[in-house]
């Protein structure tokens, strides 16, 4: 589903090309996860968000020291477990817009988020725990049976194998040729973008720094832009 190919089918080409072409601007820069400081950042979320903030904030933590050292199969299933207790809720209602990318940190602090956040937290947790981003991509999918639009987190233990899916519908960890309810659209990570095809791993189309959203996102990461929800979650 996810192997190495060309474009998407006909059918699918227009969608792809809207949505490409509604993400994608210009040239930007690649910003570098910041290294949090587990009591400020605790802090800042516990006045930002509360306490309950504050006990996720630190439990994220307890993730990232004590499970350093283990297997990324350990790591995966860990971090997917913890992330997707946390509530699912559109951006409209979250945010009061239609598209927003949140930081990991402000996903914490909310208790919740779409698909885009839960991917994103996912993402940059598993780099904290040392996972070289050439095994991760983030990657948006046509989920088929609610025909809309989806995200999900796709692992590759080596670059020819049959990446291993991260969701938020679908909790437990699957291959992705078990995934048939998914078809692939686009996927990135810090460094690259790619085009996908219904079978193929995807077509490279040059940096991430294309794509908008990402851009915003990186210049957002860590606490000093942290942004309240219009919805309270607790």
């Amino acid at each position: 589903m996810f192997s190495r190919t060309s474009l998407l089918s006909v059918h699918y080409r227009n969608k792809r090309w809207l949505l490409i072409l509604i993400l994608i601007c210009g040239v930007g820069v690649i910003a570098k996860q910041p290294v949090l400081n587990r009591g400020k950042a605790v802090s800042t979320l516990e006045q930002r968000y509360g306490e309950r903030a504050a006990l996720r904030a630190n439990a994220w933590f307890d993730i990232i020291e004590q499970d350093q050292g283990k297997s990324e199969q350990q790591q995966l299933k860990q971090v997917n477990r913890f992330f997707n207790y946390f509530q699912f809720v559109d951006d409209i209602k979250l945010w009061g817009e239609s598209n927003y990318w949140a930081t990991p940190m402000e996903f914490i602090g909310v208790n919740g988020g779409d698909c885009e956040d839960f991917s994103i937290a996912k993402y940059f947790t598993l780099l904290q725990l040392g996972i070289p981003e050439e095994k991760m991509r983030i990657t948006m999918v046509k989920a088929q049976q609610l025909n809309q639009y989806h995200m999900v987190l796709a692992y590759y233990e080596t670059p020819g194998s049959i990446p291993l899916i991260l969701d938020n519908l679908d909790k437990q960890i699957k291959p992705a040729n078990e995934r048939t309810d998914l078809l692939p659209v686009y996927s990135f990570n810090g460094k690259q973008l790619w085009l996908n095809k219904e079978k193929g791993r995807g077509v490279l189309a040059g940096k991430s720094t294309r794509l908008k959203k990402w851009n915003d996102l990186n210049q957002r990461l860590g606490l000093s832009r942290l942004r309240l929800p219009k919805l309270n979650l607790e």
